[in-house]
């Protein structure tokens, strides 16, 4: 799938881009259902929510030909094949537009709802952002699935515990809060679980709640999530490079960055996407160990964070942890553990635990409590705010 990142349609202009600002709700819906069909303008959707700087930097970069129904002068088509444009942010903080075919968007959802066994009529809940791959592809799935979703525009536990959904998409941390207040899930015939990894403890936490969980690993490249419980969904595949980063290939990949020509062919290879992430392949499941450019570089030694994060969310009292590396001027990085936890160890207690399980250079020299883990948009750790203390723009 992955393609120039320019093209005419085969009539012989572009497809008109229109960025939406609308709250997650039935317009919205209904205008990525006309996007998927070829009967409205591919969609961009962008969070009403967005500060003006930061709505201003994304119509700069993707330059979408209407604005919530209104031409823009300075607009440019996609192709006619692109149905959505996610907007992502890389690490300088300017967005980058993952283009996604109509066909991509439904043979994702198409294996998703193979894979879960989800029966016509069934309804799901979308109350992850739209303006992200995850929440997005619960209304495609709605869609391929014949009824309208239930959208909340917020997470709230309350909210989600009283849907009547029989399918739901969150990440770790929503799934943390939902068994605050609630100790029976089994009222959801899924709970998709992605956007970072979900200790160990908490599955089993959700298990015993009677929740029928499903760990997925994907990104907007893919459409969402493309491995599910460690296994490729139809027509995936994947393999691990020299370099040890996880590459994928398959029906549900993007057509290539918008107006980026350079970081499109920067992230293929040979028509496989490229990923930030390393991994291993054992007996054909896929193992993520975190992404390579979270490896820190302490000494001189290579730790992976989210091996250690692992580890550290297996101490007995903290209920959530991130690590990440600080700016040292001795060591390079330091290891830092941002932990959150009713009853917090010392630090010497926690290196001591983590040295009995990582190599000793891997355990943090630092321990860092608060009250909950800062999270983006899309509900994945703040990793820029955790590092150097600034937060991104929504």
């Amino acid at each position: 799938m992955i393609g120039p990142a320019h093209a005419e349609s085969p009539s012989g202009g572009p497809r008109e881009l229109n960025a939406v600002t609308l709250p997650p709700g039935p317009g919205l819906f209904h205008a990525v259902s006309a996007a998927l069909d070829g009967d409205g303008p591919a969609v961009l959707p962008l969070s009403p929510g967005l500060p003006p700087a930061a709505l201003a930097a994304a119509l700069a970069a993707l330059r979408p030909t209407h604005l919530d129904g209104v031409p823009r002068p300075d607009g440019a088509g996609v192709r006619a094949e692109v149905a959505v444009v996610i907007a992502t942010s890389g690490s300088t903080g300017v967005p980058k537009g993952v283009e996604l075919p109509a066909a991509a968007l439904r043979a994702s959802a198409s294996a998703s709802l193979e894979r879960l066994g989800a029966r016509p009529g069934e309804r799901w809940l979308c109350c992850l952002p739209p303006s992200h791959v995850s929440g997005l592809q619960v209304l495609v799935r709605s869609l391929l699935n014949g009824t309208d979703p239930v959208i909340h525009d917020a997470f709230s536990p309350e909210a989600v515990l009283d849907s009547g959904a029989d399918h739901v998409s969150l990440v770790p941390t929503q799934l943390r809060r939902l068994l605050e207040v609630t100790g029976d899930l089994s009222i959801f015939r899924t709970i998709l679980l992605g956007g970072a990894a979900a200790p160990a403890e908490l599955l089993a936490r959700a298990g015993a709640a009677g929740a029928r969980i499903v760990t997925t690993y994907g990104m907007s490249e893919t459409c969402g999530g493309c491995v599910y419980d460690g296994r490729p969904l139809r027509g995936v595949d994947l393999r691990i490079g020299d370099d040890g980063r996880i590459r994928i290939a398959g029906p549900v990949l993007f057509s290539g960055y918008r107006l980026r020509p350079d970081l499109t062919a920067a992230a293929t290879e040979d028509g496989w996407f490229v990923t930030s992430d390393l991994g291993t392949l054992d007996g054909g499941g896929l193992g993520v160990l975190g992404r390579a450019d979270d490896v820190i570089n302490t000494g001189g030694e290579k730790v992976v964070a989210a091996a250690v994060a692992a580890v550290v969310c297996a101490y007995p009292s903290i209920a959530d942890a991130v690590v990440v590396g600080r700016p040292d001027p001795e060591w390079g990085e330091r290891v830092v553990a941002v932990v959150v936890s009713p009853d917090p160890p010392a630090l010497a207690e926690l290196r001591a635990f983590v040295k009995e399980r990582l190599p000793v250079y891997a355990a943090p020299a630092e321990l860092e409590v608060v009250t909950e883990i800062p999270l983006l948009p899309n509900g994945k750790p703040d990793l820029a705010f955790l590092r150097y203390g600034h937060k991104r723009e929504p």
